[in-house]
């Protein structure tokens, strides 16, 4: 049970994306498992809202995650469900376009289709708001553009068809789409937001749990710092290990060029980039995700993370805007 204190194992959710790096390479070393002295249940998720589902039936006590589902959780459960131990991942994420779809700029997107990977999850969000800013709308609404939910495996799929105009998604995908499917990249995400960083990934927990497992969790925020500091120490051996994990999970290792690529557009980091959440989360109030303007207060809960930058002599993360 989530509730019980003192926890024989944890249930720990990811996806098989690089963004979710530090996961995936845990997986591989036990490096997890060897910091905090008990077995992980390890749980992989195609995207963000079945990850919140899994989180309110206590089918899992952490997982990480991207902002727009975290946000639309802890709004529906009115902040009582889970909160945000720390960061995982900036960037990797972006709008690809097939170079004969006859998009060539912001300019050219009446009439196309264009995929993202579930209804709701973060880069959904995104390419509805940028659409939206572009002055299109969506033909759900009288518009001209489609945007439709297809996984990511589909996605590479229907553009290699041209089946689809063009796809909003998250590494390793978009680089594979860029280069295995003919792709042009119109756009990173990282240029529409200030000093080009804003969370792709965080790890959140639920409540009762952590409330019961400090110690236990202590050990799992210090354990993500120290893969993180690893993989960004020697990307490339942590590129061979991550494809590895990856061709486990998804049956396809990825070309190096597609793994070097995708490697050198994501961030890994503990910092949650709290400053980024705020705007994320107007973002799925202004595409109409949550209906009232949504209220944050207390999502994140970063001692631990601070505590343990500080004693391995780390610079503190800056916490969320009072």
């Amino acid at each position: 049970m989530a509730a019980q204190r003192g926890a024989k194992e944890l249930r720990l959710g990811y996806f098989p994306s690089l963004t979710h790096g530090q996961a995936l390479y845990a997986r591989v070393t036990g490096e997890f498992e060897r910091e905090i002295g008990v077995p992980i249940r390890w749980t992989a998720f195609s995207a963000g809202p079945t990850a919140i589902e899994a989180l309110f039936a206590n089918a899992v006590d952490a997982t990480f995650i991207g902002p727009s589902p975290t946000i639309n959780g802890y709004v529906k459960s009115r902040g009582e469900k889970f909160v945000i131990v720390a960061g995982s991942a900036s960037g990797g994420a972006g709008l690809v376009v097939r170079t004969d779809s006859g998009i060539r700029s912001e300019k050219d997107f009446g009439g196309k289709t264009i995929a993202t990977p579930q209804l709701g999850n973060t880069q959904d969000v995104a390419a509805r708001l940028w659409l939206a800013e572009k002055g299109y709308r969506l033909r759900e609404r009288g518009g001209n553009v489609s945007l439709v939910p297809l996984s990511n495996p589909d996605q590479l799929s229907m553009f290699t068809k041209k089946q689809i105009d063009g796809v909003w998604t998250v590494e390793p995908w978009l680089s594979r789409i860029e280069m295995e499917g003919g792709g042009r990249v119109l756009l990173e995400e990282k240029s529409l937001w200030p000093g080009g960083r804003y969370v792709t990934t965080h790890l959140v927990v639920n409540r009762t749990f952590l409330a019961g497992n400090q110690d236990l969790m202590r050990k799992l925020i210090a354990a993500l710092v120290e893969v993180t500091k690893r993989i960004n120490s020697d990307k490339t051996a942590a590129a061979a290990l991550l494809n590895g994990q990856i061709k486990k999970e998804t049956s396809k290792a990825l070309r190096d060029e597609v793994m070097q690529k995708a490697m050198a557009r994501v961030e890994f980091t503990w910092d949650p980039i709290c400053s980024s959440l705020k705007r994320s989360a107007e973002a799925s109030h202004r595409v109409g995700f949550i209906r009232k303007e949504p209220v944050l207060n207390g999502i994140y809960q970063l001692a631990l993370l601070q505590e343990v930058l500080k004693e391995k002599h780390l610079p503190a993360v800056e916490g969320p805007a009072p």
